[in-house]
């Protein structure tokens, strides 16, 4: 089966070698996005809300690369730092999808690329 890869202009090349989304039959695989600021490559101000808000901005530009919305998502993960900051991380998440919501798994780890408080990635039909 032949990959197809999307990259958004809108928030800047990955970093390492991988691609933002990869299409593997029916399905878009989003690699995980961090609440970094496209402009400035820094994280936002404003604790994990502000960081999964634009965590989800990310991931929206990358699904539109590939023609899809977050309407389009069927799974998500989520990777929080702190677990305590579930709560707040699931306020932004129940406005930015609708029902039926997409499955989810949300994991407790030590540490995310720049220091984030939250890394979502997701996946698509």
């Amino acid at each position: 089966m032949a990959r197809e890869a999307f990259t958004s202009e809108r928030i800047g090349p990955p970093v390492g070698p991988f691609s933002q989304a990869v299409k593997g039959g029916e399905a878009i695989y989003l690699s995980g996005q961090v609440g970094h600021d496209p402009a400035t490559g820094r994280l936002v101000e404003g604790g994990v809300a502000a960081q999964t808000e634009q965590a989800l901005r990310n991931l929206s530009a990358v699904l539109g690369a590939a023609g899809r919305t977050l309407d389009d998502v069927v799974r998500v993960g989520v990777y929080l730092t702190d677990m305590a900051d579930f709560s707040a991380m699931n306020e932004v998440y129940a406005r930015s999808f609708s029902q039926p919501y997409p499955a989810r798994t949300t994991i407790g780890v030590a540490a995310l690329p720049l220091g984030a408080a939250v890394e979502i990635d997701l996946v698509a039909r």
